[in-house]
């Protein structure tokens, strides 16, 4: 069995920590700008309808290459959380241990 270190743990939470919020950011910032993208492309539409001019804004390529931008950045920032996530998950398997290691030491287990 591995043996766990809290401390290894709480230093790969706070040497990604950054790391996690500029991705989630990222995140963010392409969600929303998508919208601005859409705005943009249906104004530039020569379409009569509002639904020709999202249709026009959707199969642009500017519009999919955001998609794509997005789910990278989505991709990124899970995988920084879930391993940030199997830390914090670390030291609390850690605290257990510890908590039943003492009780046998003192003879209650």
């Amino acid at each position: 069995m591995e043996t766990i270190s809290p401390f290894k743990a709480l230093d790969f939470i706070r040497d990604n920590a950054e790391s996690y919020a500029v991705a989630k950011a990222s995140v963010v910032y392409l969600t929303e700008y998508r919208k601005t993208i859409k705005a943009t492309l249906m104004i530039q539409s020569d379409a009569k309808t509002e639904s020709a001019k999202e249709s026009y804004a959707y199969a642009h390529q500017d519009y999919k290459d955001n998609l794509l931008a997005l789910r990278v950045s989505v991709e990124q920032a899970e995988s920084m959380r879930w391993k940030l996530i199997a830390a914090q998950a670390k030291i609390e398997v850690w605290r257990s241990l510890e908590a039943s290691s003492r009780s046998e030491i003192k003879g209650v287990g």
